[in-house]
């Protein structure tokens, strides 16, 4: 069958409108690659306690669940070598990551290299390997790495957590053993590629003022993204000084930055008898972001705004999202962060849930 002149003319006409503007809009972005996290590393523990969780609506709904319908797309874990119970350990990270995984979520592992808390007031070596010398430290560091990536298989990892000052005291002391800090880093990142290599590797710094100082520090180091903590307690209250120096970095040493830990309060009040991190205006930016519910989403909306500049930021992570007083109303041992977790004292979730569409 011929076929007409003007409907093949019309056809290349078409076939070259669509190459030109494919040309002219260039490569179509992932949105998923923007990363919306949260930490919720003692979730496996709380739901141990039966807890309902609920919607804007007070419909109940799964928790893991929910939190993805909002929009997170990655959630962020802590690992901790040999804790004191299961909790954080290897074994029921793997669990929770696998879980996660099975519903969409990427995984962002935080290796600690420690049994308990790491962060720039303490780095302490794991109880294990206290009594080794530097380059057995330096090939356990190397052989733990592996075995870590191998079994969670995370998408991002961050080398350490808060590291201002180093990690594994003494001898990765970043002041005064600079050089043996590195090799350490060095030999967590190695081991990282060598497993997975398309895992991104995060170094995290707790603030952003000295963050030039630190960073010029790893210039030796190949990793790819610029992790920072920001929470008003700690490292100021000016959001303005935050986006500035991550526009700085960025320029500086060619990463993409991100907000890897914030939180913000949305009352000042409690729901259990566990002393908590906030309760004052001054620990806050009352004039700017009240601790209300609408004070908590409008200030994790900045964040993003601030995180979603392209080729400078990859996205941001809510910390201690799933924090509510699990342990009752009483508990003296719980909870020191329920008034800033992304749901109520009745487990209904907060409008700050919005900031992750």
């Amino acid at each position: 069958m011929t076929k007409s002149p003007l409907l093949l003319l019309l056809f290349i006409f078409l076939l070259f409108s669509c190459e030109s503007s494919t040309s002219e809009q260039g490569p179509i972005e992932d949105k998923d690659e923007f990363i919306r996290g949260i930490d919720i590393s003692r979730f496996p523990e709380i739901k141990n306690y039966n807890h309902q969780f609920y919607n804007n609506d007070g419909e109940e709904v799964e928790f893991l669940d929910h939190l993805k319908a909002k929009g997170v797309n990655a959630v962020r874990l802590r690992l901790w070598v040999n804790p004191a119970n299961e909790h954080s350990g290897l074994d029921e990270v793997v669990a929770f990551s696998n879980e996660l995984r099975s519903k969409g979520f990427k995984i962002w592992l935080t290796v600690h290299y420690s049994d308990t808390w790491a962060d720039p007031g303490q780095q302490e070596k794991p109880k294990a390997w206290a009594d080794l010398s530097f380059e057995e430290l330096n090939t356990t560091v190397y052989q733990y790495t592996k075995d870590v990536v191998q079994k969670v298989q995370p998408d991002y990892i961050q080398i350490g957590n808060e590291i201002n000052n180093g990690l594994l005291h003494p001898e990765g002391n970043l002041h005064s053993n600079e050089t043996q800090c590195l090799t350490l880093l060095q030999s967590g990142i190695e081991a990282t590629r060598e497993v997975k290599s398309d895992t991104k590797i995060m170094l995290h710094f707790a603030g952003h003022e000295g963050a030039d100082w630190f960073f010029d520090k790893m210039k030796s180091l190949n990793y790819d993204y610029i992790g920072l903590s920001y929470y008003p307690k700690w490292h100021g209250k000016s959001l303005t000084d935050l986006e500035n120096t991550i526009k700085a970095l960025s320029t500086k040493y060619q990463k993409e930055v991100l907000v890897a830990e914030t939180a913000y309060p949305f009352t000042l009040e409690w729901n259990d008898w566990t002393n908590n991190i906030i309760g004052s205006d001054d620990q806050i930016i009352p004039s700017e972001y009240p601790s209300t519910e609408e004070g908590q989403k409008n200030f994790i909306s900045k964040i993003r705004a601030i995180s979603e500049q392209k080729r400078v930021t990859k996205g941001f992570c809510y910390w201690g999202g799933e924090l509510i007083a699990w342990k009752g109303p009483e508990a003296t041992d719980a909870s020191p962060w329920e008034n800033q977790a992304v749901f109520d004292f009745k487990n209904q979730a907060l409008p700050v849930l919005d900031a992750f569409k």
